[in-house]
């Protein structure tokens, strides 16, 4: 199994930014010091409450890159409605670059709707079928601005090279890859850097429902999920298992090209882990659970009891049964051990830094999952291939 650090960095006590900074930093270097496979930082903008507080994960790859040796550097997500394609395409390829060929690339159609509708009008989330046409066609745009050399794009929201430009420059001889060689209107348009990885790096699409589960797979993606039961996740796991299969005429593997986010704490003791970090999960779930509700909890086919309010029903207890990786490094190897044979899964991300957190107590989280609980997953793997 190949384990990730999903960077979602908070600042709830609202400490100064580049304290914050520091802390990131030191989580990543541990985690690519340790042999960790990948850190993911996220994306989100104007959030003065500090649920969330990183507004650019391609500058936090940049200086990743700079600090690390071996580690891959994720974004979850690059919210790619938000930004221009081309100015997205390029920042993307110049980071694989830079880290000789350790991007992986998450995108995303955003949740929040204060921060689509202030960096793209057309992103609102209130028009999720326009939304999805924004996304759709701007994914269309970074894929081929990566894999030509040349390209042209006319579409609902875009249009490259822009109409009518006339290009002639002495020392650009006349080409018919780019322009007409008759007029010298440019026909076509050229994006550098391309990616270090070839034709580029592994794109991975974060996703909830079964329709953007199934899209993905249709279009080659990988997904990564969060919050739900481990029931719940297998029929989603079967569904990008069977869309895909079909989209690539092969038997693909249950498991294959799914990355799955969950939060973790490691103590000593439950009590611990309960005491140190359970009320930061529930306040940052109350955040996340606002809009929608208590539905990716659940299992299928299950009632919930009727409560005056929608989160009446969230606390520690509620969450710590269905999808928390909170607990003793035996508890939490259990758990992981449960999401291997129930889903076959082969990429886990885990999450501590939760708004409010101490980051000493995050730290030795960290390292206990490190110590105590990556060896024994990894050593039960090992004893699976020697049996096998």
């Amino acid at each position: 199994m190949k384990f990730g650090y999903f960077c979602n960095t908070t600042n709830w006590t609202h400490k100064p930014y580049h304290e914050l900074l520091d802390e990131t930093r030191e989580i990543t270097e541990y985690c690519d010091q340790n042999k960790w496979n990948s850190i993911w930082y996220t994306e989100h903008h104007f959030n003065h409450e500090g649920m969330e507080s990183l507004t650019n994960p391609l500058m936090m790859g940049v200086d990743a890159a700079a600090r690390t040796k071996d580690i891959r550097i994720g974004q979850a997500c690059n919210v790619i409605t938000f930004h221009n394609p081309i100015r997205m395409a390029e920042d993307i390829a110049l980071l694989d670059q830079l880290s000789k060929g350790r991007v992986e690339i998450g995108i995303g159609r955003g949740i929040y709707g204060r921060e689509a509708i202030n960096l793209n009008k057309e992103a609102d989330m209130k028009d999720q079928a326009k939304n999805f046409r924004l996304f759709e066609e701007t994914l269309t745009i970074l894929k081929k601005a990566w894999k030509e050399k040349f390209f042209n794009h006319k579409g609902e929201f875009y249009t490259y090279p822009a109409p009518n430009y006339v290009w002639q420059h002495d020392m650009s001889p006349p080409n018919k890859d780019l322009v007409n060689l008759e007029t010298n209107v440019m026909e076509n348009i050229s994006v550098l850097p391309k990616p270090y990885q070839k034709p580029c790096p592994p794109i991975h699409q974060v996703v909830d429902g079964i329709r953007s589960i199934e899209w993905a797979a249709q279009q080659g993606l990988n997904i990564i999920m969060w919050i739900p039961t481990v029931k719940a996740l297998k029929i989603k796991f079967e569904a990008f298992k069977n869309a895909k299969s079909e989209a690539e005429k092969r038997n693909v593997p249950m498991g294959e090209g799914i990355s799955l986010v969950r939060d973790m704490f490691v103590a000593d003791t439950m009590e611990e882990a309960k005491e140190k970090a359970g009320e930061h999960m529930v306040n940052y779930m109350r955040w996340v659970c606002h809009w929608r509700g208590l539905g990716n909890h659940m299992d299928p086919g299950e009632e919930l009891p009727e409560t005056k309010h929608k989160l009446d029903l969230l606390n520690y207890d509620f969450l710590h049964k269905r999808n928390l990786l909170f607990g003793t490094p035996e508890y939490v190897v259990n758990k992981i051990n449960e999401l291997k044979s129930e889903l076959n899964l082969q990429n886990l991300q885990v999450w501590s830094n939760f708004p409010g957190i101490d980051h000493e107590a995050c730290m030795r989280s960290i390292k206990l999952f490190n110590d105590e609980v990556i060896p024994k997953i990894n050593l039960d793997n090992s004893s699976i291939e020697k049996a096998s």
